[in-house]
Parts: C-alpha cells; structure tokens; sequence
C-alpha cells in the first residue's frame, strides 16, 4: 500500500484528475483499535467514495479471536455491505515472467484469463451455517451451497458482457454432477446465454476445471464460478504467472444512478513470515490500483501508462525475491516502487 500511494501522489502532480484518499482501519488493526473488524466509520468511508483500495487484513496475531469477529469477517463484511457480487481476478503472464511459472514457457506465454467469482453468495454466505453438539456427544458442522435466480444471473451477464469485449469466449464453472445449486446454476447461465449468441459458451466441472488450468489454460478467455471455487481456482491460476505476487483483482456492485460500488485489492492475503521485512512484491497492489483508474476513476489513459511502467520495469530486470531469476535485479518492495516511478518518467 506505501507504494501504491506514492503512486497516487505522483498521478496528482503529473495529471488533470486529482485522487483524494482517506484512510480507514479494517481487519486485525481494527480490531485491536475498536474490537470489531468493520467499524461503522469504515464502512461509512467506503460507501461514501468512488472507490477502496485494500490491504490486507489478518495474521496469526487475531487467530484466537472469536470466529464473529475475526479479521476475514472484516473482508466478508464489506464485500456484503457494498454489494460487491462480482470479484474480477485476471490471470496474465507477462512475457517478462513466462520462465518464472512452474509450468512450461510454451503452456503459459501470453496467458490472459479473467476469472470472474461470485462473491456475495455460495458456500461462504448459505445459511444455515454453523457447529452443534449433538446428545450423544458428537459434533457435527455444517454450510449451505445456496444461490437465487437473480444471483446467479448478474454475475452471469456480467461475465457475458466482459467476454464480449475480450476473445468471445465464456466457460462456466459448477458442480452440476453432484450439487442440486449447481445444476440451478447452470441452467440460468444458459438462459442469459440466449441474449449473448456470439459468445461462445462451455461448461465443466470444478475438479475438472483445476485440471485444464494447469494443463492448457490458454484456452480460456473469461470464467465464471461459485464463490468458493473462485476463491481456489482464482489462487490456483496465480501460479500460472510465476506468483501469487503478481495478481490483481476488482470487487465490482451493482450500478445505480450511474454509480457502481468498487473496491481492488491483491489477489494474494497477508504474508505473515515476510512481514515488514521489506520483500514483498507490489505489483500486485499497484496493478489494483491500474484496475481501479480503469473501471472506477474514468483515468484509462493513466492505467495503460502504469501497467506499460510495470512492463518496463519487468523488461529491466527488476524482481522481487517471489519472482527472482537467475541474471535478474533483487530489489526490496520499496526500491520496486522506486523503479515503477521512474518508469513512469519514461513511458
């Protein structure tokens, strides 16, 4: 975040949009500042700008708190209070990064997926949900897998109008096998289907849709999914990149009045063991700050200047200890946004 907002003060100096930021606790520092991980005033803040930029929210020092107010209820909370239903998660190998990937270069080089999660409804949502003791002793815990026709069809034709504007192509990810809410789902992905006839519509099987991401994911374009499996498959096409490191996201609301709640943050969580180490990777939190000029803050221009200085920045050699290779530039998370500012200088 330090280096997202020297990002921020260098786009007030070198633009005609002026970004005014505000500051806000949420997570495990607002819990140990208000014993609650979404304080009113936070949440209030949200609502009231055109877009958050998010950092991360827990560590090991809040594993103990109560399950009510842990610090991913923080996270759970805002998504729900601002109506944040649709997670964009891009997935994109920069050619500067194809040999950091586990996977063969040929299998990932100009790799662009956009996986789209739900993330207001599903598993992480349902209700009933909960753990009992039963009288004989036993406990038993239990979630609900539980969506509505108008769920399902938001994130559905968002998914269809975003293909649309990429390579036409929409894979719909469930569990329609086995899951009676998964074969609702896929039934009402078909019926919005009907309104998209030049997208080219296909349909797997979560376990099998893990499988085609690591064997040939640039078949994809967009995908869409239930919650949780965004959640997994979202972190398991981060590694096609070279690292978890490197992955951008959006929460988008829906619009009203010409308004739509956002909010962008990092695909990857909290990173205790590294903690003010000063090794972390930015690009992350400075490719969601690229997302959020683009889709909430009119300032595309800027966006493509920024990613073209990460772009630049990469083609220089510049790593971070998380995508560090041989004949490379080990730089610390403070000397890379240094370069992403000097970058910017030039392109």
């Amino acid at each position: 975040m330090a280096e997202a907002k020297k990002i921020i003060a260098w786009l007030n100096k070198n633009s005609s949009t002026q970004i005014v930021t505000d500051e806000a606790l949420i997570g495990g520092a607002a819990i140990d500042e208000h014993n609650n991980p979404l304080p009113e005033e936070t949440l209030k803040k949200a609502k009231a700008a055109d877009a958050v930029l998010l950092a991360c929210i827990g560590g090991p020092k809040w594993d103990k708190v109560a399950f009510d107010i842990r610090p991913e209820a923080g996270l759970l909370g805002i998504r729900k209070e601002m109506g944040l239903f649709a997670n964009l998660r891009p997935a994109i190998v920069f050619d500067e990064l194809a040999e950091a990937s586990t996977l063969k270069k040929e299998v990932v080089a100009g790799l662009d997926i956009l996986i789209l999660r739900e993330l207001t409804g599903g598993l992480y949502f349902g209700k009933p949900a909960g753990i009992d003791t039963l009288p004989d002793g036993t406990r038993r815990g239990y979630n609900t897998l539980e969506y509505t026709t108008p769920e399902i069809e938001r994130i559905a034709r968002l998914g269809f109008e975003l293909a649309m504007k990429r390579g036409k192509k929409l894979c719909s990810v469930d569990k329609a096998n086995v899951l009676q809410s998964m074969i609702m789902w896929r039934e009402e992905v078909v019926k919005v289907a009907k309104d998209f006839p030049e997208v080219e519509l296909s349909h797997l099987y979560v376990d099998n849709a893990a499988m085609q991401l690591v064997r040939n994911p640039k078949q994809f374009d967009v995908m869409i999914t239930e919650n949780m499996f965004g959640d997994i498959l979202s972190d398991c096409a981060s590694m096609l990149t070279g690292s978890l490191g490197m992955l951008p996201s959006a929460s988008l609301g829906a619009e009203v009045d010409g308004k739509r709640m956002a909010l962008y943050e990092p695909v990857h969580g909290s990173a205790p063991d590294i903690a003010g180490k000063g090794i972390a990777n930015p690009l992350a939190m400075i490719l969601s700050l690229s997302m959020m000029l683009k889709y909430s803050l009119d300032m595309g221009v800027e966006a493509d200047k920024l990613e073209n200085a990460v772009k630049k920045v990469l083609s220089q050699g510049y790593r971070t200890a998380d995508i560090m290779q041989d004949g490379m530039k080990k730089v610390s998370t403070s000397e890379m946004g240094e370069a992403i500012l000097k970058a910017l200088e030039e392109v």
